[in-house]
């Protein structure tokens, strides 16, 4: 744990290459993170310790404050590692993000004393038993796939809850003592992520921990968040770059797998000596290659907007915001696209349970389909912006 206080700032460098020198142990760990469907303690503390769940975290606070472009590349990095881990680092810096938009109260309950605190962060359905309580509210409810939940010091759920304009969607900021993780993460892929299920049982939240959420999403923060707030209009875009790393990591780390041991691969049913001598195998290599190189163009493309709108301190157009989204759901579809290329030209022996490739394969399938990413809604919303119609009616995630 590092003390409280204003930290020098950290080069973007220097963090990055705190996450690559993690990478080897991630990798060597990964099939447990897998199988015990959680990440362990020790590695997460070890990410925690580099500094690199802090990355959005106020520096005044402890944290870094980085650029957005910092979370991408670190969470690249790790992601060439395990997917799950770096989709949970991911979470927490975006949980920590949002945290930095609540009032300087709630920023000290969080922080001061603790400037490793970490907040995971659920954008489902917001809960709607919630009862009035002096000083707050009184919540009952659960949020299920709570990403990082399982190693979080705070918790973050939306609810619905009227402090004064009507009953309106809130994140009710919760320290994790208060609640419980009920077990329910049981799925193909992304399984390290532990992505529980968060339950709330008559847990008290103070007002000045429920903060507005339908202006971060609108980009109408102004006058509800203070102005040296980074970011404090790009909630889809932060959101977005929190977990499209993980995915350009893991199908990274498929393509350098398949092409190391091209050369001492054999291609069945052929008489090529290998598969780097197979005009086949390079054709599929060559388009995992180039569609991952997609990815990472549109991945920086949608960080730097981010960033670049923060230094200017100006609010991303509802267009740049349905762009956003395109942006990160091309990024995952590409990632996708890269990996099928990779495994097919692999062969069978890619979904051998010892082999790496088939759990990065599941890891990107599950990954991609995050309802950030899913269901036709990121195309119709940037569609809409494109012809001047408003996407917002399609979708509150902009």
């Amino acid at each position: 744990m590092r003390d409280s206080g204003n930290t020098s700032e950290i080069p973007h460098a220097e963090l990055v290459g705190r996450a690559a020198e993690l990478r080897e142990d991630l990798w060597k760990n990964a099939a447990e993170f897998d199988r015990a469907r959680r990440l362990s303690d020790e590695l997460l503390a070890r990410i925690t310790g580099a500094g690199l769940t802090g990355l959005l975290t106020p520096r005044k606070l402890g944290g870094h404050e980085t650029p957005v472009r910092t979370l991408l590349e670190v969470c690249t990095e790790l992601g060439r590692g395990c997917c799950s881990t770096a989709w949970v680092t991911g979470v927490l810096n975006v949980g920590n993000f949002v945290v930095s938009l609540y009032p300087d109260r709630t920023r000290e309950e969080v922080w001061s004393g603790h400037p490793d605190a970490r907040t995971a962060l659920i954008l489902g359905a917001p809960v709607r038993t919630v009862e009035k309580a002096d000083g707050g509210v009184r919540v009952v409810g659960e949020w299920p796939y709570a990403s990082g939940s399982l190693h979080a010091d705070w918790v973050g759920g939306l609810v619905l809850a009227d402090t004064g304009t009507g009953l309106q969607p809130h994140m009710a900021l919760m320290p994790a003592s208060d609640v419980t993780v009920r077990d329910t993460w049981h799925v193909v892929g992304m399984r390290g992520t532990g992505s529980n299920t968060v339950v709330a049982d008559g847990v008290f939240v103070p007002a000045h921990r429920l903060l507005p959420y339908g202006p971060l999403l609108a980009g109408e923060t102004d006058g509800l968040v203070p102005a040296d707030r980074p970011y404090r209009n790009s909630l889809t875009g932060v959101f977005m770059v929190g977990l499209i790393g993980s995915m350009i990591g893991g199908a990274s780390a498929a393509l350098d797998h398949a092409l190391t041991l091209a050369p001492t691969r054999r291609v069945a049913g052929s008489s090529y000596a290998n598969q780097a001598d197979s005009p086949a195998a390079q054709l599929s290599l060559a388009a995992a290659a180039t569609a991952l190189d997609t990815a990472v163009l549109h991945a920086r493309r949608l960080a730097d907007s981010v960033d670049g709108h923060a230094a200017a301190g100006e609010n991303p157009t509802v267009p740049v915001r349905a762009r956003a989204r395109m942006d990160a759901t091309h990024v995952v579809q590409q990632c996708r696209a890269a990996v099928e290329k990779i495994v097919s030209a692999y062969g069978s022996s890619a979904f051998d349970e010892s082999n790496p490739l088939q759990r990065i394969w599941r890891d990107v399938n599950v990954g991609s389909r995050h309802a950030g990413f899913g269901m036709g809604i990121p195309e119709l919303a940037y569609g809409s912006a494109l012809v001047g119609k408003d996407p917002r009616a399609l979708t509150p995630m902009l």
